[in-house]
C-alpha cells in the first residue's frame, strides 16, 4: 500500500496543472481550446487565475479541483502499491481533470480520453504481468466499451463515456469481474442520487442533460477501494 498522505500529496502537488488542463478543454464542442497565455497551460492558482498573465478566475469553484485531487490521491494511495501506483497516478490525473470538464461542458475529450486509454494499456502489465489477469482486463475494457457505446443509442449517455469506460474497465479488471459489475452498478446509483437530487434542488429540469462522466469515475473508484 501507498501511504494516503504520499497521495494526497501528490494530488495537492498536481492540482495546479490539472485545474489548468480543465480550464484549457472545458470548451463546447467545436470551439478551439482555451489559452490565455502559454503558462496558462501548466498552471493556475487555486482562485482559477492564471498564474502567468494574471487572466481573471475562470474553470471550476476556488479549491474544487484541488479539494478533489487531495482526496482521489489520498484515497488511491490506500489501493495502490509500488507496481499498480504508477497507473492509478495516471488514471487519478486524468480523471480528476476529465470529471471537471464533463461537469462543465458535458463533454469528455477525446484529447483526454485517448491518451489515457494509451497510457493505461502501456502501464496496465505494470500493475499485474500475468496473462490470465491482463486476459481479464482487456475483455473487462472491451465489455465495458461496448456496453457503454450500446447504451449511448438508449439512453442520454455520450459517446464520451463509452471512450473513457475502457480504461476503466481495464483497471477493473485487475480485481476480477465482481470488481467490474460493481463499478458498473455504483456508476448508474450515483449517476441516478446525483439527477435526483438536481431535480429536487431544482437545479436542473426533467428533460435536462446530466454528466455521465463523473459518476462513471466515482463509480469505479469506489469499486477498486471495496475491492483493494
Amino acid at each position: 500500500m501507498i501511504e494516503p498522505w504520499a497521495g494526497a500529496l501528490l494530488g495537492l502537488a498536481a492540482a495546479p496543472l490539472l485545474r489548468a488542463v480543465a480550464v484549457r478543454h472545458a470548451v463546447p464542442y467545436g470551439e478551439p481550446l482555451r489559452q490565455c497565455c502559454p503558462a496558462g497551460r501548466w498552471g493556475r492558482w487555486p482562485t482559477g487565475r492564471c498564474a502567468g498573465c494574471g487572466e481573471a478566475a475562470a474553470g471550476p469553484r476556488p479549491g474544487a479541483v484541488e479539494a478533489v485531487a487531495v482526496a482521489v490521491g489520498a484515497a488511491l494511495g490506500t489501493a495502490a502499491d509500488a507496481g499498480s501506483a504508477p497507473l492509478f497516478c495516471w488514471v487519478g490525473l486524468f480523471g480528476v481533470v476529465l470529471g471537471f470538464v464533463d461537469a462543465a461542458v458535458l463533454r469528455l475529450p477525446d484529447a483526454l480520453t485517448l491518451p489515457l486509454f494509451a497510457g493505461t494499456a502501456v502501464l496496465l502489465p505494470l500493475a499485474d504481468h500475468r496473462p490470465a489477469v491482463l486476459l481479464r482486463c482487456l475483455l473487462a475494457a472491451a465489455a465495458l466499451g461496448l456496453l457503454y457505446g450500446g447504451l449511448a443509442l438508449l439512453l442520454p449517455i455520450g459517446l464520451g463515456d463509452a471512450k473513457l469506460a475502457p480504461s476503466l474497465g481495464a483497471v477493473l479488471g485487475l480485481y476480477g469481474w465482481g470488481a467490474v459489475a460493481g463499478g458498473v452498478f455504483a456508476a448508474f446509483l450515483l449517476g441516478g442520487v446525483w439527477g435526483a437530487v438536481l431535480l429536487l434542488t431544482r437545479r436542473a429540469g426533467r428533460g435536462d442533460a446530466l454528466p455521465f462522466g463523473p459518476p462513471l469515475l466515482a463509480g469505479a473508484l469506489l469499486a477498486v477501494l471495496a475491492a483493494a
